[in-house]
């Protein structure tokens, strides 16, 4: 009983961040879409909308065949450390993590799908920072807290409990 909880809990916070994301994208398009920018903090911060076909910062424009290949491979991976993972602890923490970084993955690919483009529109004017969205954000900073836990807050013997096979599982 406590798993199958736990599973929803994770299933909804997913669901919430993907509808946060879908709803901020499609909000944008219809405040921004051949819309001057909405200066939020002169010199720092606007919405800008943009429609990019690359990755990060722009990178690979044009190559969508690249993302329709490598997301859902990407997203294979981390579903099955999340399977994997123990659900206790720093396991639950690593759980999270991964989620954000699969939401944010899923809704990026959800544009790609849809539009050929992702949907940006926040942009840090006052260092000229590329524009981005809320996925990318997921993606970025649970990044980040995943390789920080990783590699400061979990042992190497930490992550092999926490990675053991299941039961029924063979160690082949």
């Amino acid at each position: 009983m406590k798993k199958t909880i736990r599973l929803l809990g994770y299933a909804l916070y997913f669901c919430v961040l993907l509808f946060a994301d879908r709803l901020t994208k499609h909000l944008a398009v219809l405040a921004l879409y051949e819309q001057p920018d909405v200066v939020l903090l002169p010199g720092v911060l606007q919405l800008h909308y943009l429609e990019n076909t690359g990755a990060a910062f722009s990178i690979f424009r044009g190559q969508m065949w690249l993302f329709y290949i490598i997301t859902p491979l990407l997203l294979g991976v981390l579903v099955y450390l999340f399977w994997r993972l123990e659900d206790h602890k720093k396991g639950r923490i690593l759980k999270f993590l991964l989620l954000t970084v699969m939401t944010g993955a899923v809704g990026n690919y959800i544009d790609r799908l849809l539009y050929h483009y992702v949907i940006d529109f926040i942009y840090v004017s006052c260092i000229h920072f590329p524009v981005f969205n809320l996925a990318d954000i997921y993606v970025t900073v649970s990044g980040f807290f995943l390789i920080v836990m990783i590699l400061f807050f979990c042992s190497e013997e930490e992550l092999k409990h926490m990675l053991r096979p299941k039961k029924g599982d063979t160690d082949e």
